[in-house]
């Protein structure tokens, strides 16, 4: 078979962009955000599908992975929220099973729905597990996405411990170095408006889980905030 052959083989599989250009899929997204918004939750829209989709994506291509795994990667990574449409109790199963429709409508090939939607149905805690790595790169996609941006609350005299922290984190990057086999959250937060102390209260179960996700993928996880390796 010729590299041109390959090529146009790669290039019939459909791919994130078609995921994205859905309206459907649109919908539901913007949907499901609004009832997070109605809930009092932070963002989980397009902004958190989209950059969720480009970190698990760019996990696995540092690590060596082929791009076709990362781009099913991107793909779980960008659907992994859409469950919230109908409820956030449950809403990585019934995620999957939304997403298992749409993905067979599009075309998708049976092998790669069911590592899609394995992956979101294993993404959150305490239940989620990195049953392999397409879900350990959505974990730690999910996870890493910390940032005051995500904060949709306009009155900062009513946040709850979701919104200060989430408020106080001024900078989140995950950082994959595959030579020393490390995946590494570095986070800048500004202590004024919430403590480290209050990070780990609600995120702690969310940090085993990204420990987890790393040592799947070969790697040792470490978090450092403001400099500090903790």
């Amino acid at each position: 078979m010729t590299i041109t052959q390959i090529n146009s083989l790669e290039n019939d599989h459909p791919t994130l962009r078609d995921v994205r250009s859905s309206n459907k899929v649109k919908v539901y997204i913007e949907k499901a955000n609004e009832q997070m918004n109605a809930i009092g939750y932070t963002e989980h829209g397009q902004r958190h599908a989209a950059l969720s989709a480009a970190i698990a994506r760019n996990t696995l291509l540092d690590l060596g992975y082929d791009s076709r795994t990362a781009e099913v990667a991107s793909i779980a990574g960008y659907l992994h929220d859409i469950g919230n449409v109908v409820s956030r109790f449950s809403h990585p199963q019934i995620g999957a099973t939304m997403s298992f429709v749409l993905l067979e409508e599009m075309g998708f090939e049976a092998e790669e729905i069911g590592t899609i939607i394995g992956a979101i149905g294993n993404h959150e805690e305490p239940e989620g597990e990195p049953i392999n790595i397409t879900t350990a790169a959505v974990i730690l996609a999910d996870k890493s996405d910390v940032h005051f941006t995500r904060v949709q609350n306009p009155d900062p005299k009513t946040f709850d411990i979701h919104d200060r922290v989430n408020h106080a984190v001024q900078k989140s990057h995950l950082t994959v170095d595959a030579e020393a086999k490390t995946i590494t959250l570095e986070l800048t937060i500004d202590m004024t408006s919430a403590t480290v102390m209050e990070y780990f209260e609600i995120f702690m179960m969310r940090m085993v889980m990204c420990r987890k996700a790393a040592e799947v993928l070969g790697c040792r996880f470490h978090l450092t905030i403001n400099g500090v390796d903790l």
